[in-house]
């Protein structure tokens, strides 16, 4: 597989250490380009490159959140396209059905253990993107 390149936005820096350590301990190469808020990985997706493969987004963060983020991807025509997994603390059902309706592809529950962080991460990066289509089945990954 080529190598690709995911973009991971999280206001935690322990949580971007973490999933910065999980990228590192997959077989595949992958560059990650992490952001500390929506604005900034907003800013890095409009001034390419590199394109993301797929945005790992939080969503409790300040300024804008990431419903917010997602929203705003959403709405752009040349920008809809890239897929957006949820990566949450929250697993309440009116936060991953908003995140859905919002158009998110995946949502994931961040996991506590380090290999289930690895294995949701694969997950999402052996997905087809242009043929998932994200239904209320399969929209939530559990490690």
């Amino acid at each position: 597989m080529t190598d690709l390149t995911i973009f991971y936005t999280d206001d935690d820096e322990d949580d971007l250490s973490i999933f910065a350590d999980a990228v590192e301990a997959l077989p595949k190469k992958i560059q990650l380009k992490t952001y500390s808020g929506g604005e900034k990985l907003l800013n890095a997706i409009y001034n390419p490159p590199p394109t993301p493969h797929v945005v790992f987004l939080d969503l409790n963060m300040p300024g804008k959140n990431g419903f917010d983020v997602l929203a705003e991807l959403r709405e752009k025509q040349q920008k809809k396209d890239i897929p957006i997994v949820i990566f949450s603390t929250s697993n309440e059902p009116s936060i991953i059905e908003k995140c859905l309706n919002l158009g998110a592809n995946l949502f994931i529950t961040k996991p506590v253990l380090m290999k289930d962080i690895i294995k949701s991460i694969e997950h999402a990066l052996e997905i087809n993107w242009k043929e998932f289509v994200p239904n209320p089945h399969n929209f939530v990954y559990k490690s």
